[in-house]
């Protein structure tokens, strides 16, 4: 196996894995939350936050951009058919998955745990966080589904 190959299946397993863990909060995990009253639902919301800044999801974001990253640079460098597609990948991963992430939940995230050090003001930011936060993370579910076809597409 060629190291384009190599990088482009190994950003493939990233992304799809990226785009799995974020189609997880999209489909179920925010459904629970919203079934709670609001400020559990918010301070359930504020530890899973913190406790996602760890290495095992930070490794993972960081490998679903550079990554895909590497092999587009790789197969462009060495001509190799697909590259195109492999640069499409790291476009979509880099934009769609970090990008979102940066500017879109990160923001609210720190909002929602800045409220939680004012409880009477937890619930209230989660009525306006939810829905917010919902629909960036649909995005990013999106974009890793993107990120990971086009990888795919790289090798065909």
């Amino acid at each position: 196996m060629s190291a384009f190959a190599a990088l482009v299946v190994a950003g493939a397993v990233a992304t799809g894995l990226a785009g799995g863990v974020l189609f997880a909060f999209s489909t179920f995990v925010m459904g629970g939350l919203r079934r709670l009253p609001a400020a559990d639902g918010a301070a359930a919301m504020v530890a899973i936050n913190r406790d996602a800044l760890r290495p095992p999801l930070m490794l993972l974001l960081a490998a679903s951009v550079l990554v895909p990253a590497a092999a587009a640079v790789v197969g462009l460098v060495g001509g190799t058919p697909g590259a195109g597609w492999a640069l499409a990948g790291a476009v979509v991963s880099a934009a769609g998955i970090l990008g979102v992430t940066a500017v879109g939940n990160v923001p609210l995230n720190e909002r929602l745990d800045a409220a939680a050090e004012r409880p009477g003001d937890l619930a209230a930011m989660w009525a306006t966080f939810l829905p917010r936060w919902l629909a960036w993370n649909h995005v990013r579910t999106a974009a890793g589904a993107a990120a990971t076809a086009l990888l795919a597409l790289a090798l065909v």
